[in-house]
């Protein structure tokens, strides 16, 4: 059992060349990991980055295997992508490249096998994008094909928004479970992007201090609190937190070190490690990325007695959304932004509860208890079904 599901069901490498605006011809390198398809069809992100590679997408495509398990979804993990940096293309060749390869992947994927969404270099329009490419060689329109696509052709409320406000939603119950009042507590959320700015906005909404933040450009500080709003005309109008006007400046290294109740890592991998664990001074950490804690780290973290809600459990709000998002185009009944948002709070707390309870009873972490539950339910589901002679 160890070795099946340490191992990927399926891994495929293609060759994407693409013509650019110039003229030239590129060939680019594209992946699809599917990891373990025994409790349903595969699901996970398409990522658009330069470190995409094999090894990349197995580790995700296995997180993402676990995470469908522990919210109790009725799918296995995948992950794929193209080895490249968006902001080095245009939107014509985003287009053909995001074409080419959703035609190399065509027997692969399906709302019934392999199941795509958007990834870091990803969005609403690359869904789109793949949508249509696989309509047309099917013959008809298969929306099921992709979740996080855009509203007009059956995209859901919410989900946009859906991974920050799961890990708000987790964020308060961790921070309730460690003594903390909510109202009134300080955090620092490290990254902007797509899953940090939400986190701010929602945590501020919530009555929880922002005092710092960060992206790839720097990090600032302010212990009255930061406010969304002025953030967000900074980032549009420079296209960075860094420089905000009456707050100080700060490293990104200096922000994961502030003393505060709620530590919010949610940029990239690794940012938390052996040579940092031991100067975090929250009191609680939610992963909002992909694999923020290096295996060092969580063990120092465990001894000084901070806590850490694991990510396949703090950003688990965007695949929730995309399982609501194939359920409403199955019955093609929409739901309200506000019972979408009801269901995704109901469905991860249940979660949180679950894995609170499973550490407890264990004498465990939470990323222990998340593991053991996870785990059990795909191999549960593999013995269930045996092996094929």
């Amino acid at each position: 059992m160890h070795a099946m599901l340490a191992n990927a069901r399926r891994e495929t490498r293609i060759s994407i060349p693409v013509r650019r605006d110039s003229g030239d011809i590129e060939v680019l390198t594209g992946y699809r990991v599917q990891h373990n398809v025994s409790r349903g069809p595969a699901i996970g992100g398409v990522r658009f980055h330069l470190d995409v590679d094999f090894n990349a997408a197995r580790a995700l495509a296995m997180r993402t295997t676990w995470q469908c398990a522990l919210i109790d979804l009725p799918y296995g993990g995948a992950t794929g992508g193209i080895a490249l940096d968006p902001d080095d293309y245009s939107q014509r060749e985003l287009e053909r490249v995001t074409r080419r390869y959703t035609s190399e992947l065509m027997s692969l994927l399906g709302p019934k096998s392999d199941i795509s969404s958007p990834d870091i270099g990803t969005d609403e329009q690359t869904m789109a994008w793949m949508m249509d490419t696989y309509s047309a060689a099917r013959g008809y329109t298969v929306p099921g094909v992709v979740t996080g696509k855009p509203l007009f052709i059956g995209g859901s409320r919410g989900r946009t928004d859906a991974t920050s406000r799961g890990v708000v939603h987790v964020a308060q119950a961790a921070l309730e479970r460690a003594g903390v009042t909510v109202n009134g507590a300080r955090a620092t959320v490290q990254g902007y992007g797509k899953v940090g700015r939400g986190v701010v906005r929602f945590l501020h909404e919530h009555g929880v201090r922002v005092v710092a933040v960060s992206d790839r450009f720097g990090a600032v500080h302010d212990r009255r609190g930061l406010d969304p709003d002025r953030l967000d005309e900074h980032l549009a109008s420079t296209g960075s937190v860094a420089g905000l006007s009456d707050a100080d400046t700060i490293s990104g290294d200096e922000l994961l070190e502030l003393e505060v109740e709620l530590l919010v890592p949610a940029a990239v991998e690794g940012v938390l490690h052996e040579g940092n664990a031991r100067r975090v001074q929250a009191r609680v950490i939610v992963e909002g990325a992909n694999g923020p804690t290096s295996t060092a780290a969580d063990s120092i973290l465990a001894e000084r007695g901070i806590e850490v809600v694991p990510d396949i459990l703090a950003n688990a709000g965007g695949v929730i959304v995309s399982h609501f998002e194939s359920a409403q185009a199955d019955r093609a009944n929409w739901w309200s932004r506000d019972e979408l948002q009801a269901r995704l709070a109901d469905r991860i707390l249940t979660a949180w509860r679950h894995v609170a309870d499973v550490a407890t009873q264990e004498l465990v972490s939470l990323r222990s208890a998340a593991t053991l539950v996870a785990v059990e339910r795909v191999a549960h589901a593999d013995r269930i079904r045996g092996l094929h002679p």
